[in-house]
């Protein structure tokens, strides 16, 4: 039987590549200023592409269940890197960046997304919390790699070349990963494993339908969780190049470094939160994140020293990339493994209605007022409140 570990790296590889989506911010400047375009305007592709990756999720979640991990995936980096190779064709033309890089390339981010992570929790039932942070911790890496090499590239060969170059990367390592996914065999466990009973009073009992997980509250909750947590770090992740510039007055390329140091957060955060949920579980982890965010994002637009705003953006990355490596085993948990693809995956169009609403409003403020303080306190209150819903929500089996 293939070793799960090399099931593991090549689901990493993969995500490296699709995680580069988050480096958007460092395209916005150089695109604004040879283009002509407004920030908002720009945002918008980086806005579809995450809108079209919730439901590509989905979809890729569906042909899963029907065809296996391999062919979704292989299809996943073609889509991806075509996508972002067609960007490069659109100069002085914002619909084509939005029809290949928002619409095209996002299709193949959601469709790659959901592959590892849901083949992943299958091989790996003794560590679901871990593994899922495994699965998902490359893609909040991939930033940290595409940032700078990205800024690099835009300042030596230009803007539209850059998104060619990446496009045929990208394309290369989403194929080769997706080579070495497939499914275990029906019932398979490690060997000697069985959950202790702390871990069965925290999972459902059964293996829950695609259909009969939309008719329990507990789907919907899960789903709001994960949205509010997508608002809240994506209006940092799409905006922190030009934030850290105009709060702190760093250059473009300080400021391209920084949106690679906080990627480090997003990545390692999806591993550190998910194995935490182990021991502590899924719903004190989720908790403990948005009253973090909470004070942090009331902080945020008073943060006129570099290093302070890179820490406090690290921290919010911690938490934003903790909800995705938190959430496969959550709803796992509560749903089972054997249909969690379209179950998780229909749940990820949170991360695509979060990446419109989060970025676009935090756009729009920072283009009404002159300033970022407005959206952030808006996310500050919205969190305080939504906290009460990790505070009650229990498992589908044993909800009253």
């Amino acid at each position: 039987m293939q070793n799960r570990w090399w099931i593991a790296a090549g689901g990493v590889l993969m995500q490296l590549a699709l995680g580069a989506v988050y480096a958007w911010s460092v395209f916005v400047k150089p695109l604004a200023a040879s283009y002509g375009w407004s920030i908002a305007q720009i945002t918008l592709t980086f806005s579809i592409a995450i809108l079209v990756l919730g439901f590509g999720c989905f979809f890729g979640g569906l042909w899963m269940n029907r065809k296996g991990p391999r062919i979704v995936g292989v299809v996943a980096g073609i889509f991806y890197g075509a996508g972002v190779f067609l960007a490069s064709m659109s100069a002085h033309h914002l619909g084509v960046l939005y029809l290949s890089y928002g619409l095209l390339g996002g299709l193949g981010v959601g469709l790659g997304y959901i592959v590892p992570v849901a083949t992943l929790v299958k091989w790996f039932p003794d560590k679901r919390g871990m593994i899922t942070g495994i699965a998902v911790a490359g893609f909040g890496a991939g930033a940290l790699i595409t940032a700078p090499v990205a800024a690099w590239l835009i300042k030596d060969v230009g803007v539209m070349e850059t998104f060619a170059i990446l496009g045929i990367a990208y394309l290369i390592m989403v194929v080769v990963g997706a080579l070495v996914m497939r499914n275990p065999p029906a019932g398979w466990a490690p060997e000697g494993w069985s959950p202790s009973a702390r871990v069965q009073s925290q999972r459902s009992t059964r293996e829950y339908l695609f259909k009969e997980s939309l008719r329990t509250w507990q789907w919907y909750a899960l789903w709001g969780i994960l949205f509010l947590n997508v608002v809240a770090g994506i209006s940092i992740i799409s905006q922190a190049a030009p934030m850290v510039q105009q709060l702190t007055g760093v250059t473009a390329l300080v400021a391209a470094g920084m949106v690679g140091i906080i990627s480090i957060a997003n990545g390692f955060g999806r591993l550190a939160w998910a194995w935490l949920s182990d021991a502590i579980g899924r719903r004190n982890v989720f908790i403990t994140m948005y009253l973090l965010q909470v004070v942090i994002f009331f902080a945020i637009p008073y943060a006129h020293v570099f290093v302070i705003f890179t820490t406090l953006a690290f921290i919010v990355l911690l938490c934003y990339g903790g909800g995705f490596g938190t959430m496969p085993a959550f709803a796992t948990d509560y749903f089972g493994s054997k249909n969690i693809g379209p179950i998780y995956g229909l749940m990820l169009t949170a991360w695509g209605f979060g990446g419109v609403l989060g970025p676009m409003l935090t756009a729009f403020l920072r283009e009404s007022t002159g300033g970022y303080a407005q959206a952030l306190h808006i996310i500050a209150v919205i969190l305080l409140v939504a906290t009460l819903i990790p505070l009650i929500i229990r498992p589908p089996a044993t909800s009253r």
